[in-house]
């Protein structure tokens, strides 16, 4: 059964992701960026393979979101995987449901902060950052740049979309943390994850190990480790064709100190219900 670790782009996946595999494949807590590797992306390219062959079709893709899920689960073993996509339907066909999914951690963060984050990643000015995180139709994926990688498209839809397709899963099985939380009390967010962890899987922990994981992911920890070997999930900057930082701010993306005041306001009216739910408002 697939355990999923999903977001709205640019929300704390990766981090989410580095405590989960210190807990998870680590004695001692101490993570090493390899583990990310036990925690892949879907949809891939190679999650299709025998399905279609027609990846770049959108109909063939969508048809076989399921198929490909049920494959997978076969062995009935539990599968980790990062995902950016929106629980949607197209057509007939839905993304993922619970006959597939064994439990969800969903990683959730201000739209307000989200913003300035995307458009830093996608090499976008204010307003091309805000047309995609309010568009409803919202794809990611583009054929030239990610075929390479084996992505195919990933449909986000509008920051609320992807919150509330993944709230309504299955909400005994799903934990959503909010990336603030994750900044203000890293530690009892990390108790948190254990905890629910270890109603799915073997979950060892101890202090020692609590505070290795506190100290080696680390935003200053990721930060040092992407200066002097790169990261895998950098993006190139379409204009000056050059490795865009995927490790930028952390928690000095403040959008009281960086988004203008207007902005401010059309996301806040936008997403007014989404975020007083979440307590942002």
């Amino acid at each position: 059964m697939i355990f999923w670790i999903a977001s709205y782009p640019k929300s704390g996946n990766t981090w989410v992701r580095a405590i989960l595999t210190s807990i998870l494949y680590s004695e001692d807590g101490n993570f090493n960026f390899k583990y990310l590797e036990k925690i892949r992306q879907f949809p891939m390219e190679e999650h299709f393979k025998h399905l279609t062959e027609e990846i770049w079709n959108i109909d063939k893709l969508a048809k076989n979101w399921l198929p490909s899920q049920e494959r997978l689960n076969l062995d009935d073993k539990i599968k980790y995987f990062k995902t950016h996509h929106a629980i949607c339907r197209y057509k007939d066909y839905i993304f993922t449901n619970v006959d597939n999914t064994l439990a969800t951690i969903y990683v959730v963060r201000d739209p307000r902060n989200v913003i300035t984050s995307l458009a830093h990643h996608y090499s976008l000015n204010i307003n091309e950052a805000k047309e995609m995180l309010f568009s409803s139709k919202r794809l990611l994926g583009n054929e030239k740049k990610s075929i390479k990688r084996g992505s195919v498209y990933t449909v986000l839809g509008s920051w609320g979309d992807h919150y509330n397709s993944w709230k309504k899963l299955d909400k005994k099985n799903t934990l959503i943390l909010r990336y603030e939380d994750l900044i203000k009390d890293t530690r009892l967010q990390i108790i948190e994850i254990i905890n629910f962890l270890k109603r799915y899987a073997t979950a060892y922990y101890t202090d020692k190990k609590i505070n290795n994981i506190l100290t080696s992911t680390s935003f200053e920890s990721f930060k040092t480790y992407e200066s002097k070997h790169g990261f895998l999930e950098s993006v190139i900057d379409s204009k000056s064709n050059k490795k865009l930082n995927f490790f930028n701010l952390g928690k000095d993306n403040d959008w009281k100190k960086l988004l203008d005041l207007n902005t401010t306001k059309e996301i806040e009216s936008k997403f007014s219900k989404e975020m007083k739910e979440l307590g942002y408002l």
